[in-house]
C-alpha cells in the first residue's frame, strides 16, 4: 500500500470515529477517559497539535468545534452533566493506574 492511500484510509477512519462520537452523546468524556484514557477533548488537542506541526494555527476552541461539530460550550450544555462522585473516583483510580 502506498503512503497516500494509507493516509486516506487513516483519515477516513478518523472521520468515522469523530462521526460516531458525535452520534453517541450519551457517552460522556469522563467515561471515555476512565475506560480508554482519551476523550473528545484529547482528539481535539491531537488535531490542533497536528495542525501546528504543519504550521497551521488552530485555536483550542476551533479544534474542539471540529471534533464536537459545534462550539464545545453548546455541546457541553446539551450533553454533559456534572460527573458523579463514582465517575470521579473511577477517573482518579484510572489516572493512578496509567501513571503509576
Amino acid at each position: 500500500m502506498d503512503k497516500e492511500t494509507e493516509t486516506e484510509l487513516e483519515a477516513a477512519a478518523f472521520r468515522r470515529l469523530v462521526a460516531h462520537l458525535r452520534e453517541r452523546t450519551d457517552v460522556q468524556n469522563i467515561d471515555l477517559m476512565i475506560l480508554g484514557g482519551f476523550c473528545r477533548n484529547c482528539l481535539a488537542d491531537w488535531y490542533r497539535e497536528a495542525a501546528g506541526e504543519k504550521g497551521i494555527a488552530i485555536s483550542k476552541d476551533e479544534a474542539r468545534e471540529r471534533i464536537y461539530g459545534e462550539p464545545f460550550a453548546d455541546w457541553k450544555k446539551k450533553h454533559q452533566p456534572e460527573a458523579t462522585p463514582e465517575q470521579m473516583a473511577a477517573f482518579e483510580a484510572a489516572q493512578k493506574k496509567s501513571h503509576g
